[in-house]
């Protein structure tokens, strides 16, 4: 009776991967599914899920350079042993199955590459008859994601399916990100901020610049200063950062905001978007064709992201303030760059997640 029970596992580290869930389970259930979301940082001992989830916030914010050791020694690519997510995943082996066994799940989609390394040692011991299929939600696929224990992989990128395909030997899908369709629609009505999303004053471009949920990046007021005397209006998006918004709201012609749950209708209006994650508000621009400039990635994930966006011409990769401000004058306005980087954007939506999800494999 009824359509498929899908279990989701995401990872409340930022906003991002939350949001995927949220969108996945809004389109499995749309469909007749039933769709169930859990935290894979409650299903580790107690007390361990917040103090990861601190580590990693504290470390990404001030202390970037170990950070980047750490995913360089534990999740970047490359040959020879190294320590892995393992002994951590196999903390989280009893409470998924427990959750398994109460929900009865016909299908298991990790959207968090620490679920994929719990999920694919359960499926090589046997001990999750379960399918499960991984959703990556990264531009760039480390090798945390990869465990040859998964069905099968759902990637950004064909480069990140060839990635899954050559590391796991298992099934590898490309559909671009999953954002909420209320972004696409917003490609379609620029300058229409929407019903309560806050108000940009009329006057110059205004110019996006992102640091997620949690406000984290480098030097952001001072970028939307040198945007600010550039003929730019910066609207810089602090997440729940309130200290970076008060110091931001003192940058002139700058429109500092807090956390906004409307963000379709800032990009209805935005010009451009100036991002450091290669995360979900990238995807998002990517939908609403907003063209993305990345300047002063976060480390790890997001500098490799940042590069595998770029190499795929999704975005303009600024690795000065010369080509900061340089790829912002040639973006903001109509031309053939603005308009190749937009249809490449909106082009990178190639199949829907949930198809090719539910898809039975072999």
């Amino acid at each position: 009776m009824g359509g498929p029970r899908v279990l989701l596992l995401g990872a409340s580290m930022g906003a991002g991967h939350d949001a995927v869930c949220a969108e996945l389970a809004r389109r499995l259930r749309a469909r007749g599914a039933t769709a169930e979301i859990c935290d894979v940082l409650t299903l580790l001992p107690p007390a361990a899920g917040p103090a990861l989830r601190a580590f990693y916030r504290g470390t990404v914010r001030h202390a970037p350079t170990l950070y980047a050791a750490i995913y360089a020694l534990f999740l970047s690519p490359g040959d020879g042993p190294r320590p892995g997510s393992a002994p951590l995943a196999a903390t989280a082996r009893n409470r998924l199955l427990s959750r398994v066994r109460a929900f009865r799940p016909d299908l298991v989609v990790p959207a968090f590459h620490l679920a994929a390394q719990i999920t694919g040692r359960l499926r090589t011991e046997g001990a999750l008859s379960t399918p499960a299929s991984v959703f990556v939600t990264d531009f760039a696929v480390h090798r945390g994601w990869l465990h040859p224990g998964n069905d099968l992989y759902v990637c950004l990128t064909e480069r990140g399916a060839t990635t899954a395909r050559a590391a796991t030997g298992r099934p590898a899908a490309v559909s671009g990100p999953v954002v909420d369709p209320s972004f696409h629609r917003a490609a379609d009505r620029p300058g229409d901020l929407g019903a309560t999303a806050p108000r940009v004053p009329a006057g110059p471009p205004p110019v996006l610049l992102s640091t997620g949920a949690w406000g984290v990046g480098t030097h952001t007021v001072s970028t939307a200063r040198l945007l600010a005397g550039h003929g730019c209006r910066p609207v810089l998006l602090c997440g729940r950062d309130e200290r970076l918004r008060r110091r931001a709201a003192r940058v002139p012609g700058a429109l500092a905001l807090g956390w906004t749950d409307d963000m379709p209708g800032l990009m209805a209006s935005a010009r451009l978007l100036v991002d450091n994650a290669a995360g979900q508000t990238a995807a998002q621009a990517l939908a609403a064709g907003v063209p993305v400039v990345t300047w002063r990635p976060l480390p790890g994930h997001g500098l490799a992201g940042a590069r595998s966006m770029a190499a795929a011409g999704l975005t303009t990769y600024a690795r000065d303030r010369g080509e900061l401000l340089a790829a912002v004058g040639r973006l903001l306005g109509p031309g053939p760059e603005r308009t190749g980087q937009v249809e490449r954007g909106r082009g990178a939506f190639t199949a829907d997640a949930v198809d090719l999800l539910t898809r039975p494999v072999g």
